[in-house]
């Protein structure tokens, strides 16, 4: 397995509201495990409410018995979800805090995602790239419902409305997701301040580049200031190779 993992303040915000977390070894009863959250609030209400959710869910997966990734990735976010929204109801400055999270661990094969809120995670192949989570967004809602093309959705002035957020509320619903990694396949988790500044198909494109993993997520990076850098950016991408993908 090969991973890389980074992080960007931008071109136009002053704090990194974006954080990461990457590890190819165990982590508890998971063989490895991947998260990326993007944070909200004012002040550094959003970078605490990322930075807690990485801690508290590897904590919580390092600490628990359960051998269910599903089910071990799925608690460890919920009670991220609890804390985060404890502590904005006990502290003015952190009032109103919230972040996204995507989580994953590769398992035999495949892949077993979490997500809440609009960080993505995405499966390329040979021919595709593929977004395997969905947006939990006010334009992704539009777009289901027919009101907004795609393209309109990248530009639209209300694309960083979330509609479910961890802290938001005392639960929260998260998604789950579990897919074959095809041989060669790779993944690619990132924040908005990625694919809001940079098309899926020049994503590809450096993804298919014969760069190191490292060189790939340091081009899409670097692409996305070039475009405008109007948000953080935070980017894993992670090639399982021949050995964990069968």
């Amino acid at each position: 397995m090969k991973s890389y993992a980074a992080t960007d303040v931008g071109q136009k915000r002053k704090i990194n509201q974006d954080s990461i977390f990457e590890s190819q070894m165990p982590v508890g009863n998971l063989p490895n495990l991947f998260i990326v959250a993007d944070g909200m609030g004012g002040h550094r209400a959003g970078d605490y409410a990322s930075r807690c959710a990485v801690r508290v869910i590897t904590e919580s997966i390092l600490k628990s018995t359960e051998k269910n990734p599903v089910k071990l990735i799925g608690d460890a976010v919920s009670e991220a979800n609890a804390l985060i929204h404890d502590k904005s109801l006990e502290s003015e400055e952190l009032s109103g805090m919230g972040t996204t999270v995507v989580v994953t661990t590769i398992l035999d094969g495949y892949a077993y995602t979490a997500n809440v809120g609009d960080s993505r995670l995405y499966l390329k192949t040979d021919e595709v790239l593929t977004q395997i989570t969905r947006d939990h967004s006010l334009v992704e809602e539009m777009v289901r419902i027919g009101q907004l093309t795609e393209e309109e959705a990248r530009i639209h002035p209300d694309r960083h409305i979330i509609t479910r957020a961890l802290g938001a509320s005392e639960e929260v619903d998260i998604d789950f997701f579990d897919y074959k990694i095809p041989p060669e396949g790779a993944i690619l988790m990132c924040s908005d301040g990625l694919s809001n500044m940079v098309e899926d198909r020049e994503i590809f494109r450096v993804l298919e580049e014969p760069l190191t993993v490292q060189g790939k997520v340091e081009k899409l990076i670097r692409t996305a200031n070039d475009n405008g850098g109007r948000d953080n950016i935070a980017v894993i991408v992670v090639e399982p190779g021949n050995d964990e993908v069968k």
